[in-house]
């Protein structure tokens, strides 16, 4: 059902934000069934994505980079995972509050 949601928005040409968006929800249903390898790929592609959309100083980009990690290290990958944490963290903490949930969850997965 989601697949055929982001086929319908590419079709009818909403801003790229909100297909990126919806290709995230994606990502998180495949994590959620274990398709890891899926899902990753889903990730990388949304992360590049965003990164050319908004840079690395946005939060939704913060936010991909995070998840990205989390399936990386669903599939053992804990060396990349940690890899790009630590280039995403320090972008984190001049971007985001110091309470913000999504600098404290970059941390703890760290």
């Amino acid at each position: 059902v989601q697949e055929a949601e982001l086929s319908t928005l590419r079709r009818i040409g909403v801003p790229e934000g909100q297909m990126l968006v919806a290709q995230s929800n994606i990502a998180n249903t495949y994590d959620l069934l274990g398709r890891f390898e899926e899902a990753l790929s889903m990730r990388q592609d949304t992360y590049s994505r965003w990164l050319k959309l908004k840079g690395d100083a946005h939060e939704e980009t913060l936010r991909e980079a995070t998840s990205c990690a989390i399936t990386l290290s669903n599939l053992h990958r804990y060396a990349e995972a940690k890899a790009l944490l630590r280039k995403m963290i320090p972008v984190a903490r001049r971007v985001l509050a110091e309470s913000d949930d999504l600098q404290f969850r970059m941390r703890m997965a760290c």
